[in-house]
């Protein structure tokens, strides 16, 4: 049993992202700039997690005996006794997410807002079953996939129930049918991304859906969270390629959009489930429409002499190419985050950024691409494209700095684990915002977290690129460094919460792509409107008349003040 609830992740490393052979160390350039760029002068690995034995777990309500006996005896039933832990590790590897303030919890030592039980149904009478147990018992049921989410969507909610359980999906693994001819495929919603590609390309076919969390999560949490992959920009984002899922609610199961290619019968309520990250019930499998696998890849990459120019390259590139040609990935760094590739990358990107200075950029901003297709297609997608780009200012560099991206393109988390045990803060957030209010955004957000990092007396370091690219805006996403305060919760509540507040009055949306969890909540009602909150309780009310599922999660608490400037560490995750 132990091996199917730590699920290919060691118990000695369930403080981190993945699996610790896949992390990188930081190279000596790195953390020079830590000291000098950050000011901090100490980039030791002294801040370490502590060991498994010191972490704090709350007891579980669902004993042997005593007044959770009867719940842990029904879930028993809903799914066999061999596959519902109440054991030290499973709760643990439970506990929450990936976001940063996650990983300093767990870090320190604290577990306990760990669930009670976690359940690994198989199939979806189970899934039913085990509801239906929560139901009668009043057990809080938060649905796990991966366990990836970094805005506080996996987090157990106790308050107002009897005990809290987490709904593991990890056995629910298989693909279930696929149609070459209509391109489509069903799965069980645990499948995890390297599985659902494998699965698909033993028939010639590919999701093309490559999140950076790819490694760990699942497809039922690409569709409740509404994710975008890093080559959405070709393939389409999850709520894009997604033709029907089928959920289990406490109310009863529910089919939620229907395999047809287009449809007038009524409000599409697939978008109701999709999205929906939990609440509403779990979403147990889903029809996805697929692609050949391609025969060809070709990259490339071209530096601008600003952001903002490379902004108006990308648009003019979605807008006056030929549809067929734009790019599966399109990746715009700042000037921030080129100088921070540059500087680690040895001598091959040290003598580019020379070469760079002598066309006049002082301070590039460095746009990769890659084109997928047939060998004829890319070269000729990649040829009309080279056309805009260079007319837009953009200077060719070569396919090396793509080739190089993708080789890594999974690792970054990765990279947040090493930087917190040497006292430095990562953090990550993101929006998206039309093409007008596209350099808006950006600045003011940029500014929110330097003043936030400053109001801490810290240096702070903010790098900023464009992933994902649309017909009317693009995406903008946020990383921030900064040494480590004495109490790095309330610094990541103070960073967050400007940042939001600057991302809501730049008419941006709050989230593109890492969803809303319990992080994003208090800003919910100010863009989607009171109404709109309203509609989502009316639904919930349905589907879930008991309020058990992922309570905390998406809907604000009626309470929550909308327009809240201030975004407290108990909002986080």
């Amino acid at each position: 049993m132990e091996t199917q609830i730590t699920r290919e992740v060691a118990p000695s490393v369930w403080h981190g992202w993945g699996d610790p052979g896949h992390a990188r160390p930081l190279g000596t350039s790195a953390l020079a700039f830590l000291k000098s760029g950050l000011g901090v002068p100490d980039v030791e690995p002294r801040h370490g997690p502590v060991g498994l034995d010191q972490v704090q777990l709350s007891p579980s309500t669902l004993t042997e005996s005593g007044p959770g006996a009867e719940a842990l005896a029904a879930l028993r039933r809903a799914c066999g006794a061999e596959h519902v832990s109440t054991e030290r590790m499973a709760r643990i590897l439970h506990a929450g997410g990936k976001s940063t303030p996650d990983l300093l919890r767990r870090r320190g030592g604290d577990a306990l807002d760990a669930p009670d039980a976690v359940v690994f149904p198989d199939g979806d009478e189970e899934v039913r079953a085990v509801l239906a147990a929560c139901a009668q018992h009043r057990l809080a049921v938060t649905p796990f996939g991966g366990g990836t989410s970094v805005v506080g969507g996996v987090e157990p909610h106790r308050e107002g129930f009897t005990g809290t359980v987490t709904l593991d999906l990890g056995r629910m693994d298989r693909l279930l049918s696929l149609d070459p001819v209509s391109r489509t495929a069903t799965f069980e919603a645990g499948i995890r991304g390297p599985a659902l590609e494998a699965a698909l390309a033993q028939h010639g076919f590919t999701l093309g859906h490559l999140p950076q969390s790819h490694q760990q999560a699942t497809l039922g949490g690409y569709l409740a969270t509404r994710s975008a992959g890093q080559a959405s920009t070709g393939y389409g984002r999850s709520d894009e390629l997604v033709s029907s899922v089928h959920l289990e609610t406490p109310a009863g199961p529910w089919d939620a959009g229907r395999d047809a290619p287009g449809t007038a019968a009524g409000p599409d309520l697939l978008h109701l489930a999709v999205g929906s990250e939990g609440v509403l019930g779990v979403i147990t499998s889903a029809t996805m429409r697929i692609a050949p696998v391609a025969e060809h890849h070709a990259h490339g990459a071209w530096s601008f002499p600003s952001f903002a120019a490379g902004v108006e390259a990308l648009r003019l590139l979605r807008h006056e190419g030929h549809p067929g040609d734009l790019p599966q990935v399109c990746r715009l760094s700042d000037a921030d985050e080129t100088f921070s590739t540059l500087r680690q990358g040895g001598w091959k990107t040290s003598a580019l950024a020379s070469y760079l200075r002598t066309r006049g950029q002082q301070t590039p901003a460095l746009a990769l691409f890659v084109w997928e297709g047939s060998a004829e297609d890319t070269r000729r997608s990649r040829r009309r494209s080279t056309r805009i780009l260079q007319s837009a200012g953009g200077v060719p560099v070569g396919p090396l700095p793509a080739k190089a991206w993708e080789h890594g393109r999974f690792s970054g988390p990765y990279l947040r684990d090493e930087l917190l045990t040497r006292g430095i803060y990562a953090e990550t957030l993101e929006t998206a915002t039309t093409w007008a209010r596209m350099d808006q955004t950006y600045r003011q957000v940029r500014e929110a977290i330097h003043g936030a990092v400053r109001d801490g007396g810290g240096t702070p370091f903010v790098l900023t690129h464009v992933s994902h690219v649309y017909p009317d805006g693009a995406s903008l996403y946020f990383t921030t460094l900064a040494g480590l305060e004495q109490d790095p919760l309330a610094q990541n509540a103070r960073i967050k919460s400007a940042a939001s507040r600057a991302i809501m009055d730049a008419g941006a949306t709050i989230t593109h792509h890492h969803a809303i969890g319990r992080d994003h909540a208090p800003y919910l009602q100010e863009e989607i409107g009171a109404l709109g909150i309203q509609v989502l309780r009316s639904v919930k009310d349905t589907l879930d008349p008991v309020g058990i599922m992922n309570p905390g999660a998406l809907i604000p608490a009626p309470s929550a003040n909308a327009n809240a400037h201030v975004h407290t560490t108990e909002d986080s995750a």
